[in-house]
């Protein structure tokens, strides 16, 4: 096999109808995407930097993410010890969900393939929303319903206002409202966090534990602390994002305020 060939087009070409191929994604973006956005057993396809003839498997596991390589032959792709005559082939494979085992012995189910057509964070690459070329409408009309992938729960301790004890709340997030709950049973959430008015998210360093973050309110500041150091960073990046989202849309209304009336 000659190295750094090119794929042949027509590979090309079906690669780029698959849902879940993100064709040039850095390394980088793939694992800061799949940690935000996706959950345990999300995947992607993308190019691998590395030589021509290659793609890359990115998948999530509990809180990392793993690579593996696909290469392509001419004739047919390389995955592990599996060889397919056909994408359809390789498709059909991770439809039935298979394991996938790391270097460090654990085994991930292939669950969720993460499609490209969705609102993706800005701080890895600039937002793309694909309906757009298929609706004539702009990314700017569809920025606010875009269907996104840009939710989070889970459980985090949070420190009391009055009373300065910690306690565990479940915690939501979905568009600009962060929510937390007595526990991921309750119904009725204790508070409601509007994000359009929290002003900075950053680490905390402040507290007895580790793992901590604030969120910055004209009238209070919260702190939570996560139960690891990666579970925070993917608090703070998913939050970041948002309210680097709502300041854009903040700038685009004011803007267009401006130039109806000048």
């Amino acid at each position: 096999m000659t190295e750094g060939r090119e794929p042949a087009a027509h590979l090309d070409e079906e690669l780029r109808a698959l849902g879940w191929y993100h064709y040039n994604l850095t390394r980088h973006a793939a694992e800061a995407l799949l940690l935000s956005n996706g959950k345990d057993g999300s995947y992607l396809l993308r190019k691998s930097n590395e030589r021509e003839d290659l793609y890359s498997l990115s998948v999530r596991g509990k809180d990392s993410v793993k690579h593996f390589h696909i290469e392509y032959t001419g004739t047919s792709l390389k995955f592990g010890f599996n060889e397919f005559s056909s994408l359809k082939e390789l498709v059909l494979h991770f439809a039935n969900q298979p394991l996938i085992g790391s270097e460090t012995g654990t085994l991930i189910v292939l669950k969720h393939p993460y499609p490209h057509e969705v609102e993706e964070p800005s701080i890895y690459e600039s937002v793309r929303v694909h309906t757009a070329m298929q609706t004539g409408r702009t990314e700017n009309d569809l920025v606010p319903n875009a269907p996104s992938l840009g939710t989070k729960e889970g459980y985090l301790i949070k420190q009391g206002k009055i009373v300065k004890n910690w306690k565990t709340r479940w915690f939501t997030l979905h568009r600009n409202e962060l929510k937390y709950f007595k526990d991921q049973t309750a119904t009725e959430p204790i508070r409601a966090l509007d994000l359009t008015e929290c002003s900075a998210v950053q680490f905390d360093y402040s507290q007895e534990r580790v793992n901590c973050f604030c969120l910055v309110f004209p009238l209070r500041t919260y702190y939570l602390c996560a139960k690891t150091g990666i579970e925070a960073d993917e608090w703070i990046k998913i939050l970041r994002w948002k309210l680097s989202q709502i300041r854009k849309q903040v700038e685009q209304h004011s803007a267009s305020s401006s130039q109806l009336h000048p």
